[in-house]
């Protein structure tokens, strides 16, 4: 490896693709009990965590501190390895702006390497696949500067929509309106939502129903995607197995070649989102 790759556990990585990536802690609090999400999706149990969100629980998450960054950096360092961290998307978290600190304060302390921080623009498979593009890079012996351009100028083409099946855990975050998603409830309205070009969560449709829901999915596959057959493209699914098999189909309709993977949504980003949200990530044209 050329140069340490890190992220944290929002980048939703089953063990398979965590070759050559450290990854970072989850703080959160599960009715006001403390845990701690490792970010191996392999030892996630996404049944018994969306089973608890759907029984009323309250997860609450906390950003990833400047402390946590510096220190499980600086032996890295030491070593003289340079860093590339992959975050969340600056648009939804303050980890980002917390890892730049951090960045900052090791640069002058360690002035002969090299500490960068890709703002993911996103979450879940919208920070892994970078994360996992960035362990290919420093396998092949990518220099690290050269591999911080790549990875920054893949962000924006980093492809992410999701639709939710109960909206009231978007109103919980502030993203909605009460009044909002009590008519959006008693409609059976269910957005379209995406990373925009700022790594802000919008809405870019609305349609009724969740089966119109799955298949505006897949036709932002259609209209966005590039590059099938060297791409991997990521389902990820609040407890909604079922759902995320239907939409893999499509997609494999669409493009036969391509290679979609279909897995739990992590839990420290789930909460915002809830069980039923159904999350589509690929390689694809600026957002």
């Amino acid at each position: 490896m050329s140069f340490a790759v890190f992220a944290d556990g929002t980048a939703n990585l089953p063990g398979k693709y965590l070759d050559g990536i450290s990854l970072l802690p989850c703080p959160y609090t599960i009715d006001g009990v403390p845990g701690t999400y490792d970010g191996n999706l392999d030892r996630f149990n996404a049944r018994s965590f969306y089973d608890g969100l759907r029984n009323g629980k309250e997860l609450k998450t906390a950003l990833l501190n400047t402390q946590l960054f510096i220190d499980n950096f600086t032996p890295v360092l030491e070593a003289g390895t340079d860093i590339i961290y992959i975050s969340m998307s600056s648009g939804i978290s303050g980890t980002y702006n917390a890892a730049w600190t951090a960045a900052k304060e090791l640069r002058r302390r360690f002035k002969d390497r090299y500490v960068h921080v890709v703002d993911s623009l996103g979450c879940g498979f919208g920070s892994g696949l970078l994360a996992i593009k960035a362990a290919e890079l420093s396998r092949n012996g990518a220099d690290s500067r050269a591999a911080a351009n790549v990875l920054d100028a893949e962000a924006p083409h980093i492809c992410q929509y999701f639709t939710v099946d109960d909206i009231g855990f978007l109103k919980k975050t502030g993203r909605v309106s009460g009044f909002t998603a009590k008519i959006a409830t008693a409609l059976s309205i269910k957005p379209i939502l995406y990373g925009d070009s700022s790594g802000h969560i919008v809405s870019c449709s609305k349609t009724v129903g969740r089966k119109k829901a799955i298949e505006a999915l897949a036709e932002k596959y259609r209209v966005k995607h590039t590059e099938p057959v060297r791409t991997k493209v990521f389902i990820s699914h609040g407890d909604c197995i079922d759902d995320a098999k239907k939409l893999a189909l499509m997609i494999k309709e669409i493009t036969p070649e391509a290679s979609v993977a279909v897995y739990p949504h992590e839990p420290f980003s789930g909460a915002h989102v809830g069980p039923g949200m159904l999350g589509l990530f690929f390689h694809g044209t600026e957002r």
